[in-house]
């Protein structure tokens, strides 16, 4: 027997409002949940009247009319066309720079680094050891004092005990005399002055990316190359701009000189000239 859906609304109360004088309003719903079960539904809202201070130009672009597929629809936005974001409050300093905060142990530090002085090991100058101007000359000279030679007097009574198991250079014994058999002491002078007789040039004006594989490929077609230095900084490792070349015959130095000298490579015009003596 089905039952008359009038029936079925009699025994279901109609929702009550009503508002406090706290101006809370109450809704109560009555409500037959799945079990069959009548339950009782109470909300409790307060509406509350906030009043923002806005850009006399953002309120007046608030009333214009809206266009487009939009108009006609109430003011404010539409959930199914504009999507609305979080509201972002942007706060800007009144000298318009972000004040950072600085973390008190990194100030020290950075105030450690200040009154810590730089000093050069070889001039004692207020600069790095690397970046030393005088490195090339006042370096030379104490590696020079670092590496001279004991005098021949404090060696001489050690050289002439025999049977001595002590080794002694050859330019040292006999008193710092050389024998007839004593070549020693000539050996690096002699081949620092067969170097020296060799025809030399110098090439100046390379790019940095020049190696010394290139610029033996561009001489060794001139004759038999004895050595090819290429000066590179210290650091870096790149090409100081230029290099020497060192030729068997001096004829083949000519002919290399007269063909490369005022000769575009990589964009430089190079020069070449007979290396000086360092003598």
């Amino acid at each position: 027997m089905s039952t008359n859906w009038a029936d079925e609304v009699d025994g279901v109360e109609l929702p009550q409002s009503f508002t406090d004088s706290n101006g809370i309003t109450t809704h109560i719903e009555y409500r037959v949940n799945d079990d069959g079960k009548k339950v009782k539904i109470t909300r409790r809202t307060r509406n509350k009247l906030i009043h923002d201070v806005v850009n006399k130009a953002v309120a007046a672009r608030k009333k214009w009319p809206k266009f487009g597929k939009e108009r006609g629809n109430r003011p404010g936005p539409d959930p199914a066309t504009t999507n609305v974001g979080d509201n972002l409050k942007l706060k800007l300093s009144s000298t318009g720079h972000i004040v950072q905060e600085v973390d008190e142990k990194h100030e020290a530090m950075k105030q450690q680094l200040q009154n810590k002085k730089i000093l050069c090991r070889i001039c004692k100058g207020d600069h790095f050891t690397t970046k030393c101007p005088y490195k090339d000359s006042l370096g030379m000279e104490d590696a020079a004092a670092v590496s001279s030679p004991v005098p021949a007097e404090e060696t001489a009574p050690e050289a002439e005990q025999p049977g001595g198991s002590k080794y002694i250079a050859p330019h040292l014994r006999s008193g710092g005399r050389a024998g007839p058999g004593d070549r020693g002491d000539r050996g690096g002078d002699s081949m620092r002055e067969r170097r020296e007789d060799q025809p030399t040039l110098r090439v100046t004006n390379l790019s940095e990316d020049v190696t010394e594989g290139d610029v033996s490929e561009l001489f060794n077609r001139f004759g038999h190359i004895s050595r090819v230095f290429l000066a590179r900084d210290r650091e870096t490792n790149v090409c100081k701009g230029f290099a020497f070349v060192s030729f068997t015959m001096r004829e083949d130095a000519q002919r290399a000189l007269d063909a490369i000298d005022g000769r575009g490579y990589d964009n430089l015009i190079l020069r070449v000239e007979w290396a000086k003596s360092s003598a």
